[in-house]
């Protein structure tokens, strides 16, 4: 019989993502974020290539990608609706963790396993900010997705993209529950 963490198991199963919107700083110390970021490192990577890297973004720097997000909205023609989202995610956040995937080739480990690697290191920054007492939220919007902006803004090499951008702050307000998928529609139980 197994030894359960009921103290984890109950957070999993309460856990939730913090609005953006709604994070102010002061955002964690360097010293503050170092375990966060440490567990988020001990993510699931079948042969320990590490296919991501993180840059953690905050001050000048999300100055600097807000005047780029915005450039970068005028120059695609998007509308100002959709502008200010992406120049929000970094005008408007104490700090951002930008986790960037960077598959390596390998004959062992197909790309898509680097790529759900990556993504099992946002999950488990946001686990491990949320855990750690810190309001946060995982979002990539259209930003993210614009190769000019990445390349310029992160320096992403062609066959890099961004995985999540993870804002962490201090709360101020908590958002009411939102409803959660439902067991018996998401789950097959397969015995044969």
């Amino acid at each position: 019989m197994p030894t359960p963490n009921q103290a984890a198991l109950d957070f999993l199963l309460s856990r939730r993502s913090r609005p953006f919107q709604t994070l102010h700083a002061p955002a964690p110390t360097h010293e503050e974020l170092t375990p966060i970021l440490t567990a988020a490192l001990r993510s699931p990577d079948h042969g320990k290539i590490e296919p991501w890297r993180i840059e953690v973004l905050e001050g000048k720097a999300l100055t600097r990608l807000a005047a780029l997000a915005e450039a970068r909205g005028t120059a695609l023609g998007l509308d100002a609706d959709k502008i200010a989202k992406g120049v929000d995610m970094f005008a408007h956040t104490p700090l951002c963790v930008a986790v960037i995937a960077s598959p390596a080739p390998s004959e062992k480990v197909p790309e898509i396993e680097q790529v759900l690697s990556a993504g099992a290191v946002c999950t488990a920054l946001l686990n491990a900010a949320l855990a750690a007492g810190w309001g946060a939220q995982w979002l990539t919007r259209w930003v993210s997705h614009d190769r000019d902006f990445v390349e310029e803004g992160f320096g992403l090499a062609p066959h890099e993209f961004v995985a999540g951008l993870v804002h962490i702050g201090t709360e101020s307000a908590t958002p009411p529950d939102r409803p959660r998928p439902d067991l018996a529609r998401a789950v097959r139980w397969i015995s044969e």
